[in-house]
């Protein structure tokens, strides 16, 4: 491609580089023609600014497209709008996980400077209609060869997993007058914008026996335990239950904050979380990291959970009883 100042008599096909006013605006992106430069030249214009594709140049707009194409062949449940100033964006067609292959992203971004492709972060929750990526073509034009290179290192650079879970149980134990229902509204909130209800409300005595006898009696597909006293170890009131109900405790703990006394396991086939605390309120925190993956079908190991650090650190809340910081 060739960028560059002309004069209007060679400027005929070339695609103008900077928006113009004669007698009405011409918009940058524009691809000149006859017409458009008499107008030029009527308005006193001599030159103008044009990038003049060449042989074996692509337009932007059909180079984001056909890397929009390569990045989501197989794809499901993510939809690209139609390409315009060399730009096309990806939407997710319904709530879930995105799933970012950062090793393609890298690959194509580093084809050519002019060919982009900017994504959210992996793991990202999104709702139904919400963006996940964009294709940008920087410059007027590029070339082919650079383009079927970024296309054919494109495979699976983006996913979106969905829920595969319906139906929750949020079991909340009890010491002394009955809670109120604060949690359980953070709760509902939060599975239903991953397309899921919660069952009746369960309330029990925040004692091993109580808790055991509820988590086997669950008839959510998901099982959340909130505790009315936070755990604290693993072999605390509710890590205890699950075992003694049949379960498996996987992890106790995770470097998220605020989020720290969360723990994952199992009863049979369904996924058992241990809340902490901060879950009552509806503002983020580490809990809303596992049970999104856990709800599209992802896997959640040690290493996964350990790994959060890096970014765990979420926004304070102003009315925990210690701080962070002394003098916050």
């Amino acid at each position: 491609m060739k960028f560059g100042t002309v004069p209007l008599s060679g400027a005929e096909g070339a695609v103008l580089a900077h928006s113009l006013v004669a007698d009405r605006r011409i918009p940058k992106g524009t691809v000149l023609t006859r017409a458009h430069l008499e107008v030029l030249s009527a308005a006193g214009f001599d030159t103008v600014t044009v990038a003049s594709l060449e042989d074996g140049d692509i337009d932007e707009n059909r180079a984001a497209a056909r890397l929009a194409d390569a990045v989501l062949k197989g794809v499901k449940g993510v939809r690209a709008t139609g390409a315009g100033a060399g730009r096309v964006n990806l939407y997710a067609d319904h709530c879930g996980v995105v799933r970012i292959d950062s090793d393609t992203v890298h690959k194509i971004n580093a084809v050519d400077p002019m060919i982009t492709l900017a994504t959210v972060s992996d793991h990202h929750r999104v709702d139904a209609d919400g963006m996940i990526a964009t294709i940008k073509i920087i410059t007027y034009a590029v070339a082919e060869e650079a383009l079927e290179s970024a296309c054919s290192a494109a495979a699976a650079a983006v996913q979106l997993r969905k829920p595969i879970y319906k139906t929750a149980t949020l079991i909340e134990t009890t010491i002394g007058a009955t809670l109120s229902d604060k949690g359980r509204r953070a709760m509902a909130g939060r599975v239903e914008r991953m397309g899921m209800a919660l069952t009746p409300r369960v309330l029990v005595p925040h004692e091993m026996e109580a808790l055991a006898s509820s988590i086997s009696q669950a008839t959510g597909e998901v099982i959340f335990v909130l505790t009315a006293s936070a755990t604290s170890d693993p072999l605390d009131v509710a890590p205890q239950a699950l075992r003694k109900a049949g379960g498996v405790v996987e992890r106790f703990g995770m470097p998220v904050d605020p989020g720290n006394l969360l723990f994952l396991g199992r009863v049979g086939d369904r996924p058992v979380i241990g809340l902490p605390g901060c879950a009552r309120s509806p503002a983020l925190n580490g809990a809303d990291w596992v049970l999104e993956r856990v709800i599209c079908g992802l896997d959640v190991s040690h290493d996964d959970i350990s790994a959060m650090g890096v970014g765990g650190l979420l926004k304070e809340i102003p009315t925990r009883p210690m701080p962070r910081e002394k003098g916050v």
